[in-house]
Formats: C-alpha cells, structure tokens, sequence
C-alpha cells in the first residue's frame, strides 16, 4: 500500500546546524524481516527531508539475512555513531525499537528514543507462534525459512539469533534516556501489553496508545507529529 505523503511545511526551515549547534544525528532501524524501503522508513526519510534534515536509515539485512542477531544490529548502528559525545536520536520500529532500546543502555550519545510498536519480549511471543516441534527442528537442523517482507521471499534464518537474543535481559534496560513509545492497541504482533509493562517501571518513557495494528499505517501523520514535538524538530 503506498504511504501517505509527509505534511510539507508552511515555510523552507532554516538549516538545522545554524539553528542548533548540538543539531543530532538521526537514525531509523527498521523492523525484523523488514527493509529500508518499507513504508515507515519510507515516509519517515521524506518528511525529514521536506525540513532540510538528514536521517540515517541503515540496511539491518547487510545483504545477509540468514546470519541476522541482535548483536550484530547492535554493532551496525553503533559504526553509524558520530564521534562522542555528539548526540544521537534514534527511530526504531519493531525489532528496530528493541536496537534502539538496547542502544540507548550502552551509549550515553543516545540522548532521546522514539519507539514504534518495539519488540518487547520479542521471543516470547514469535516462538509460541511457530511451536514447539517447529523450534526443536530449527535447533536441530540449524535453519528456519522466514518470510522477509522486503525481499517478498522466504529467506533462511540460522538458530543463533535465538541464542545470542536470550543474553539480553530487558529487565536490564534502566538507562534513563527520554523514551516515546507509539504502540497500536490492536497489534496482532507484539501486544501493546509488552509495552504497558515496560512504561509501567520506567517514569522517563512516555506511552502513546494508538487506534492501530503492528503497521501502524494508518497513524503515519500522527506518528510524524509526535516525533516533531517529542523530538523538537524545527519545522519553519
């Protein structure tokens, strides 16, 4: 489905280097099977770019799907960094919200998270959905096909990103990085639950429920207000 087009400005906005000096760099991290050319990352790029704004949307994929962990998103994103300590604001959808998250723990760079329907206990809820027998034979065999929305095929993932995501504990996420969470309450993926529960123990993260599913792609416009305002975006 083609993504709404961003709201244009009233006015060309200044450059954003002379109207703040500590102007941050911005990333989005797409989802899990996802790609740069979804339709968030897509909208999200073009109502940047209508405010003169650069936003770094990395390929997560690395053209290798199949070998895909939290670890190495971790290590993707952190290369995109500025040297320290010029500040980052990050965008993350999904299982890019669960990057995001973990990145703001580990780096004080990370000054503000804005996170869409993030994959909160993410393997609590994908591995019921395959079974037990499924899981059992993806340990055993190595691989698991997964439908991969951006390349509209099945590709292999291997067992490690299950074990190398059992490592990271969310209970451990307690950086105090000003958090905004923008979560469907009809999400068929990851339940605005995980959300609630996650915002319920951490005063600094702001909950947005939304009238939507996983997607999001009805609340686009929505979504892009509060990012301008939580993010201070200038728009003239």
């Amino acid at each position: 489905m083609p993504h709404a087009p961003c709201p244009m400005p009233h006015a060309p906005c200044p450059t954003p280097s002379a109207m703040m000096p500590n102007y941050p760099t911005y990333i989005y991290l797409h989802g899990f099977a996802s790609s740069p050319q979804s339709a968030k990352a897509k909208y999200l790029r073009d109502c940047f770019q209508t405010r003169q704004i650069d936003i770094r949307v990395p390929d997560l994929n690395q053209g290798d799907f199949s070998h895909l962990t939290l670890t190495r998103h971790l290590q993707q994103v952190e290369a995109e960094f500025p040297p320290a300590p010029a500040p980052v604001a990050i965008i993350g959808s999904s299982f890019g919200g669960l990057t995001a998250a973990w990145l703001g723990q580990r780096h004080p760079q990370v000054q503000r998270l804005v996170l869409l329907a993030p994959a909160f206990q993410f393997l609590a809820h994908w591995l019921p959905t395959l079974g037990e027998e499924k899981v059992e034979r993806w340990q055993a065999e190595g691989y698991l096909p997964v439908y991969h929305y951006g390349e509209k095929e099945s590709l292999p993932l291997h067992y490690e990103f299950v074990l190398d995501m059992r490592q990271y504990q969310e209970q451990q996420l307690i950086s105090l990085v000003p958090t905004l969470i923008l979560h469907g309450r009809h999400d068929e993926v990851i339940p605005i639950q995980a959300s609630r529960d996650f915002a319920a123990t951490r005063p600094w993260v702001r909950l947005v429920e939304l009238d939507s599913d996983h997607a999001l792609g009805n609340v686009l416009d929505e979504i892009w207000q509060e990012i301008c305002q939580f993010l201070e975006v200038p728009v003239e």
